[in-house]
């Protein structure tokens, strides 16, 4: 899987405590494509995807609108505000029902629930469960495979500084994405095709998800390091010195934060999957390959002809969600059969079994079979 960020230059970084937000700027918009947000009254969305119910909050949709015309005289549809409701609570959380994450909305939009759609391809992987009855599974892990499979996640309104760095920091002539860093950690990553659409879309960070690494590291609240590189006043003789030497700690910035601190966002050994064919552009998600000790991201795109980013948004996963990730995996590399996982993992059939059941897996396995590892790993 190959996702490059052509066409974005990365600006100067804002700091906020423990947040640090790198704007991405483009020369020249997008041509063709345009987001804007649908916003729902109810929080919770119940989403058919086929065999399978995806249930989250979904706080509002993108709507991906193309044209085969100019669209240089287009204006932004921006935020659309819903009037507050004076009215009482009714005593039921109202849910909304979808049939799919991405459906057309005419024949030039696009309806999608942002992030969602990654989300879901995560907790959809080897969502079936055993192929094949091995002995150790259990009768559940055989009929209804990981279902139900849940994951928690934290809005962004719950990331301790992030609505506040949002609300305060400068949005820079041309930005069209922005990168998140909690604790100098990559949180998230967010694209869209025109600086008008980021203007809009800029205050829907706060009702994005973000993983319980992410939520620990804004609650310690450590403070962002001091990266920046002073410049050395002995050689500055004009104000063209100086203006050649803020340049050049531009570009040496821009290096470091694409090189090393956004170096892990994209996965070569990960995989792609086209979900909609947008007039000229593809809305696709992707998986990591859950290699541990690493970042692992998740997340969705929309790339046109020439393969560059017109649209992307990103969710980094726990270290818990990246082995749960890795186990599954593997398990359906060696056709779920213990024994063969185990022996790739350099490990034996109780310390796996175990380690599933650390994971929250354990259901997937009998009951009988799991006492008996235990009661071979406690001898």
């Amino acid at each position: 899987m190959t996702i490059r960020l052509d066409g974005l230059a990365t600006r100067p970084a804002q700091v906020w405590g423990s947040v640090r937000l790198v704007p991405l700027v483009r020369e020249e918009p997008v041509p063709h494509l345009r987001l804007h947000r649908k916003a729902y009254a109810e929080p919770v969305s119940v989403v058919d995807v086929g065999d399978a119910v995806y249930v989250s909050f979904v706080p509002h949709a993108f709507v991906a609108s193309w044209s085969d015309g100019d669209q240089t005289q287009a204006a932004s549809y921006g935020t659309r505000l819903l009037e507050r409701d004076t009215a009482a609570a009714p005593p039921r959380m109202p849910v909304r029902f979808t049939r799919r994450m991405a459906r057309k909305a005419g024949k030039d939009r696009l309806r999608f629930l942002p992030l969602h759609l990654a989300v879901e391809g995560y907790l959809a992987l080897h969502f079936g469960g055993p192929e094949i009855a091995w002995e150790e599974w259990s009768r559940r892990a055989v009929a209804h495979g990981l279902s139900p499979r849940s994951e928690e996640a934290y809005l962004g309104r719950e990331v301790r500084g992030l609505e506040d760095a949002l609300r305060i920091f400068e949005i820079h002539p041309g930005q069209c994405g922005v990168m998140v860093y909690v604790a100098d950690s990559l949180a998230s990553a967010f694209v869209v095709p025109h600086p008008d659409d980021y203007r809009a879309l800029h205050p829907t960070l706060v009702e994005d998800l973000f993983g319980e690494l992410v939520y620990m590291y804004g609650l310690l609240g450590a403070p962002a390091g001091d990266l920046s590189a002073p410049i050395d006043y002995a050689g500055i003789r004009s104000l063209d010195d100086l203006r050649t030497a803020v340049t050049l700690r531009q570009e040496e910035w821009a290096a470091f934060h694409d090189g090393v601190m956004a170096g892990q966002l994209f996965d070569e050994e990960g995989t792609r999957q086209v979900v909609q064919y947008l007039h000229g552009f593809e809305l696709s998600r992707w998986l990591p390959s859950f290699a541990l000790r690493r970042e692992n991201h998740i997340g969705e795109t929309i790339t046109g002809e020439d393969g560059r980013i017109a649209y992307m948004k990103t969710f980094r996963l726990s270290e818990a969600q990246v082995k749960r990730g890795y186990l599954l995996k593997r398990l359906a590399e060696h056709d779920w059969r213990l024994g063969a996982t185990a022996a790739a993992l350099g490990a034996d059939k109780a310390a796996l079994a175990l380690r599933l059941e650390r994971a929250g897996f354990g259901y997937l396995l009998r009951q009988d079979v799991l006492d008996h590892y235990r009661a071979k790993r406690a001898t």
